[in-house]
């Protein structure tokens, strides 16, 4: 009788000791986590942009990264992580502590494309931690400047005479581009011969300079070198709004299309990040996207500022998820995508 009651005494200050032990660890990390983000940022902050070096969404990153570090102590730096339609950077952000202290850019196929397509096993933006949206891009048909087709009545008239004769270059099939392509030819009724870029915007150049398509699909910031050099010319935005970078270019909206697609760039981080550390970093890259300096620049590279905090951007994430996730759903019960 009294081993057993002093087994259970052991057992009781061994698990008040373990319970008091526990405690203050716990109370430890919060004091750190806190003491963390009232000096946020103590060290250098990496921020994955997961396409190639070069690139729309590279150059956006860097410039406004590099302006938002005024109102930062320390650096910005970004770290190109290629593979995968993004997912190959994002496996690095799933994989990082929320501490401020790694970052990544979201495009379209961050958002859309590989979560609907499950490319990467257990993420979606609910994983994350969203700070902000800072552009969107209209995606666009450019056509090289020697092409038959003056304006887009021009190419659409062509394709209705010769049904799936006109070649359209878009990215990765089942991509963003696609689906743009797809929703112009089923309001447009018209039927176009679809060729496939993987890798970006800049095969799709080559490939328009070669003659290798007729036009193509994307972003006229992609292709604002070639349209500055006077190689090639946007038809039309699938916007609502005048480009004031482009306004020789009509939006869809002024052609009886109602087609909004393109891509856009969004800061976030690891699911629960801080919400000071949050709040710095919205505060940082705001007061740098509304410097002269970043709104300038924007319109020398044909890009459109289109500013969502993070707030506004988490809900806008999801509805845009919502909205084209049962799009591509229906295209899949249809056959047109896999």
């Amino acid at each position: 009788m009294l081993k057993t009651q002093a087994n259970i005494s052991a057992k009781a200050v061994a698990s008040t000791t373990l319970k008091t032990t526990l405690g203050a660890v716990g109370a430890l990390v919060v004091a750190v986590n806190t003491a963390s983000a009232a000096d946020y940022p103590a060290q250098d902050i990496r921020m994955i942009v997961p396409w190639g070096a070069g690139g729309g969404t590279d150059g956006i990153v860097r410039k406004i990264s590099n302006l938002a570090e005024d109102a930062l102590p320390g650096t910005i730096y970004v770290e190109n992580i290629e593979g995968g339609m993004s997912a190959n950077g994002l496996v690095q952000l799933m994989g990082a502590r929320p501490d401020g202290y790694n970052l990544v850019a979201l495009t379209y196929d961050s958002v859309v494309t590989v979560p609907w397509q499950g490319m990467l096993s257990g993420y979606d933006i609910d994983k994350l931690s969203l700070i902000a949206r800072i552009t969107s891009e209209p995606d666009s048909v450019v056509v090289p400047d020697d092409s038959p087709y003056q304006s887009y009545e021009d190419l659409i008239a062509a394709a209705k005479a010769e049904p799936g004769s006109i070649r359209a270059g878009i990215q990765n099939m089942g991509s963003r581009t696609h689906l743009t392509l797809l929703q112009l030819q089923d309001q447009a009724d018209v039927e176009f011969k679809v060729v496939s870029y993987p890798g970006g915007a800049a095969p799709q150049k080559e490939a328009l300079l070669n003659g290798e398509v007729d036009f193509a699909l994307t972003s006229l910031g992609d292709f604002e070198s070639l349209i500055s050099a006077g190689d090639a010319r946007g038809l039309i935005e699938f916007t609502d709004t005048q480009s004031a970078s482009f306004p020789d270019v009509p939006p869809a909206s002024a052609k009886d299309l109602d087609i909004e697609m393109g891509s856009f760039v969004v800061l976030a981080g690891p699911k629960g990040l801080p919400q000071d550390v949050v709040d710095k970093l919205e505060q940082a890259y705001q007061q740098a996207y509304e410097s002269e300096e970043f709104q300038d620049w924007l319109v020398q590279v044909g890009v459109t500022p289109n500013w969502l905090g993070a707030e506004e951007v988490t809900q806008w994430a999801e509805q845009t998820q919502e909205g084209l996730f049962a799009r591509m759903d229906d295209l899949k019960d249809e056959g047109v995508l896999q």
